[in-house]
Parts: C-alpha cells; structure tokens; sequence
C-alpha cells in the first residue's frame, strides 16, 4: 500500500508514535540515523557535554571523600539527558565522563595512603554501556567492555577482588608492583607447627643426603655348616617318627585314638611360617624392635627377584576318565589277527632266506601224515605214528607252559586288584549309608564286614537292638559293588539258624543277635527284614581310616559316641527319624 506520493508504508517508530511519523532510515554504518528534530551528529554541542561530564565526576568525587570520612553525604544525581538526545550522543558524554573520572582518580591516589574502596556500579550507566550501537539492541562483548574505566572499577573488579586477595606493594612512579607466587618452602614456624612435616622427602634434603657405598659382610666361619646340622637333625627326627609311626601300625594297635587326634583342633602357631624369614625370634614378640626385622638386611628373603610358585598338576586331571579302546566286531578282530600274522610270516620267511635263522621242522598231524611223510608213513607206520603222538604232546605242552607263564600269582592280583581300587579312590571318594531292621543272621553279618574289606572300603557297622546303621566309604566302582551286595544279592528276610560263634565274642552274648528266640527256641521271624539306603553322595575325605568291623551299642548314646569321632552322628538321627516315619 502506497502513499499519495507514491513511498511505501512503514512502521512508525517507538519515539514517533504520537506524531503518526514514519520509520526512520537506517545509515550504512547500522546506527540510527537522527530524527528530523535531533541535531545533526557534527553539530553537538561540545561545551554542553563536557559540562555535564565534569558534573559527574565531581559528584564521583564528592561521594568518595564522605564514604573515606564515615558520612554518607547524599550525591547529586546526574541531570537527565536531553530528550532530543540520541544515544551516540548519550554514549559520547558517558566516555567523556569516565576519562574525567579517571584522570581525578589518579591525581588524588598519591595523597591516599591506603587504597581506596572501589566506587558502586550505576546500574544505568552498565545497561547503558552493555547495549550495542545499533537498533538489535544486543549486548557489548566483555572485552570491549573492559576498555571503560566505569567497568573496571564496577562490580566486575570487585568480585575478582573478592575471588583473588592479593596484596599491593607500595606504589612506585603511580604503579603498584604485585608479588608473584612465593616457592621457597614453609617458614621455620610452620614447620615446627607442623607436627606432619618431614624435612626428609624436600628436594633441598634429597640432594644433599650424601651417598654412601656398602660395605663388605663376610659370614662368620661355620655358620652354614651349623645350618646343615641342624637340618640333618630335623630330617633324623621325621625319619624317627615316621618310623615309629610304622611300627606301631604293624603292631595292630587301635586307631580309633589316632581317629581322636585326627579332629582336634591344633593350636595356633607362635609364629606363622610366611613370618619365619621376617622376624629374627621364636614368635611375634620382637616385631616391635626394629632391629630384629630381616626386611632391608642381607640375608632377608626379600629381594629385586621374583619368586616363581611351582606349577602343580590341576586336580581335575586325574578324574577324567581313562580313553577305552575301540571297539571292534568280530569279523573286524579275525582281520586284524590274519594280517598281524602275515606280517609275522613274512618276515620270518624273509630271516630264512638270509640265513638268520634255520627253516622250523614240518608241523606234522594226523590229517597231513601221508603228505610229509610219504615213504616213511610206507616203510614203518608205527614209529611215524608215535612220532606224530610225541610232537603233537610237546606242541600242547608247550602251549600249557606259555599260559602258565603269562599267568598271574595268587600275590600279584591281589596287588593288581589293591592298585585298580587305589586309582578308583583318587578319581573321587563316594559314602553310602544303610539302615538295616535286624542283623540277627550270622550269615548276613558276615557278607556285610566281609565284602567291605575285599573292596577296600572304610567305616563302621553299628549294631543296636532298635536298628543297624552300615557306613561304607571309598571308589566308586567299589561302592557300586557293595550297593548291589546290599540291596539285591543278599535277602534280608533269610534266617538259617545259628551260625558258627566263637566264644567270648560280644556277639554271642547279645541275645537280641541271637537267630532263635530264648524264650519259644524257634528262629526268628526276618520276613519284615528290610535294609534301606539313606544316602549316598561324593565327600572331599574319609572319615574313617580302615574298616572298623561291627561295634555293639546297647543304647542310643553310646552309637552316637562311635559316630561322634568321624562328625557322622547326624546318620543315626536321621535313621531313627526314617524308621519312625515308615512306623
């Protein structure tokens, strides 16, 4: 939409909104041009400015002497700027006024013997100086900023005062000299007051410290041979007691009391074993005085070197099971049986071509008599037969001989079979336990303490007149054995009658034992004989050292005192517990 003479419309300015008047232009350089009736920018009245700058820095003045003389005298305010001023103008007068100020403050620094308190920001003159020269109405970057005097000494300077207190040497020429940051290290004061100070670790300490070269220490004569000694002495000790030891378990005596010792608890040590090369005394008693410490001597076990464990084998290897051969059919053995003695044949053969060994004798029989021996069979049948008869009775007995040979002794498969059970007892150790109704047949008695021995198993077989608890522990291919023993080979409910007892056995005595009934003399009725497994799981040891055979207990305590010393008590209260829920 245009005008009359033709210019387009615009929007009236904030100042001429009364007077309906246009926006005014903007100038090149992106100030506002002044309006028609403001003063053209050459045409300032300079008298006027410098005037009202000088007002103002006496008034500066003039608030400073009263805050310096403890009266707060009210300071003029500044006379408001012209309306028909515009803000270059405004702009012009303020950087006037503050050189003004400036100069008066550096004439009356040198009569002024302490700094004076910086002088209050006009929040006026900062919003004033912050704002741009052009009509975006954008705030002055900080560095332009810190060109005026007003700023440096406004808020800004006070907060950095009050951020970084520093202390101003006396003035010099007009200029104040600032001291740098001070190295030399705490005052003899502090650190005396300093009761954490150690002059030891400074720099001054370290380099002074001469450095002195160690001396020779020879070792004093027949200090090793002592040692070895004294060594050769231990080892003459264990080899006496484990000689000892030996001896008194080849002459039977009873291992219960070595079952005793076995679960006490050892008291602790004077002085541990990774502390024996650090204290110089049988306990820890001279840790305090420093001079018994082999920590920086020569013969201490610390060193620069580093001390390599020796590497063990990893448990877990010696429970993988062994690799079994293939298996193979039988037409796949004959094979392997017909090649393997081709082979042999032909480098028998070979060995008679070169004169290595003599060609074997024919191998006559019966069947091929005729063959080999044509003429002769012709000439005296008789003798060629009983030839025949006598080679073929050498050849067996020859065949007898090699499998004897090759057999095992009755010694031997006991020790195989000791071996076989010894490897299956390193792969893991297994427990069972059983509880068994009545023991009354001898018979049963009997298989139960014999088949734990012939496959090498410890424990114990408790016999109370209420029930019977069996305990058996080692490999798992004998705990297998057993387990098949006692839950199908043997039948519980069997009563035979009265087996062979020697005299003066425990058993004989008991007559809950007995396979007859004292008072009817007929045999007792095992038909509701059970034997039933409680438990069975791997253990990380035995409990038990051998197999301790069959012990009668008469009451509840004296089983659980038998139990107590291998820490299995709980098996007999857990079967008493099981019976008497099956009741």
């Amino acid at each position: 939409m245009a005008d009359v003479s033709g210019n387009m419309l615009k929007r009236p300015h904030p100042e001429d909104e009364g007077n309906n008047a246009q926006k005014r232009p903007r100038s090149n350089d992106g100030s506002p041009r002044p309006g028609q009736g403001a003063p053209a920018g050459g045409n300032i009245d300079i008298a006027k400015v410098v005037a009202e700058a000088r007002a103002k820095a006496q008034a500066v003045r003039d608030r400073l002497m009263a805050e310096k003389q403890g009266t707060a005298s009210p300071s003029p305010a500044p006379p408001a700027a012209s309306s028909a001023m515009s803000r270059l103008e405004q702009m012009k007068a303020r950087v006037a006024a503050a050189t003004g100020r400036a100069q008066a403050t550096a004439q009356q620094r040198p009569s002024i013997p302490t700094p004076p308190p910086p002088p209050p920001a006009f929040e006026d003159e900062d919003d004033g100086l912050s704002r741009a020269r052009g009509g975006l109405d954008v705030g002055l970057h900080p560095a332009l900023l810190s060109d005026s005097l007003e700023y440096r000494g406004g808020k800004g300077r006070q907060s950095m005062q009050s951020k970084n207190r520093r202390t101003e040497s006396p003035a010099v020429g007009g200029k104040s000299n600032r001291a740098g940051l001070d190295l030399s290290g705490p005052s003899l004061e502090e650190i005396k007051n300093n009761p954490y100070y150690d002059p030891s670790f400074g720099p001054k300490a370290a380099m002074s410290k001469p450095r002195h070269s160690r001396q020779l220490l020879f070792n004093q004569k027949g200090k090793y041979i002592q040692q070895a000694a004294a060594l050769r002495r231990q080892a003459q000790l264990e080899t006496m007691k484990k000689r000892i030891a030996e001896r008194a378990r080849q002459a039977g005596i009873d291992e219960e009391l070595d079952v005793e010792k076995a679960f006490m608890i050892p008291a602790p040590p004077a002085i541990e074993w990774w502390d024996e090369g650090l204290v110089d005394g049988p306990d820890y008693s001279t840790i305090e005085d420093d001079n018994r410490l082999k920590i920086d001597t020569s013969d201490s076990i610390i060193t620069l070197y580093v001390q390599h464990p020796v590497l063990l084998e990893p448990p877990q290897e010696k429970l993988k099971p062994e690799q079994k051969a293939m298996y193979l059919t039988p037409k796949e053995q004959s094979k392997i049986r017909r090649q393997r003695r081709m082979a042999d044949l032909k480098e028998q053969q070979a060995k008679i071509r070169l004169g290595l060994e003599p060609a074997p004798p024919p191998k006559v029989k019966k069947s091929n008599l005729m063959r080999v021996l044509g003429e002769q069979a012709v000439k005296d049948p008789t003798a060629v037969e009983a030839r025949v008869n006598r080679e073929i009775a050498e050849r067996r007995e020859n065949h007898e001989t090699a499998n004897q040979e090759r057999k095992l002794t009755k010694e031997e498969r006991h020790e195989k079979l000791a071996r076989q059970q010894d490897q299956d007892a390193e792969k893991g150790l297994f427990m069972t336990v059983y509880r068994i109704d009545s023991l009354a047949n001898g018979r049963h008695r009997f298989k139960v303490s014999k088949n734990a021995e012939q496959n090498a198993l410890t424990g114990v077989c408790v016999m109370n007149p209420k029930l019977n608890l069996v305990i058996v522990e080692g490999g798992i291919h004998s705990i297998n054995n057993y387990k098949k023993l006692m839950i199908n080979r043997i039948d519980w409910t069997e009563n035979t009658g009265p087996g062979a007892v020697r005299e003066g056995n425990r058993e004989a005595q008991s007559s809950w034992l007995a396979a007859e009934d004292e008072q009817t003399g007929e045999l007792k009725d095992l038909s509701s004989n059970t034997c039933t497994l409680l438990w069975e799981g791997q253990v990380k040891g035995r409990a038990f050292r051998k197999w301790l055979g069959a012990r009668i207990c008469e009451s509840d305590s004296k089983a659980k005192d038998v139990l107590t010393r291998a820490k299995l008590e709980n098996f007999w209260v857990l079967a008493k517990s099981a019976k008497q829920s099956e009741s």
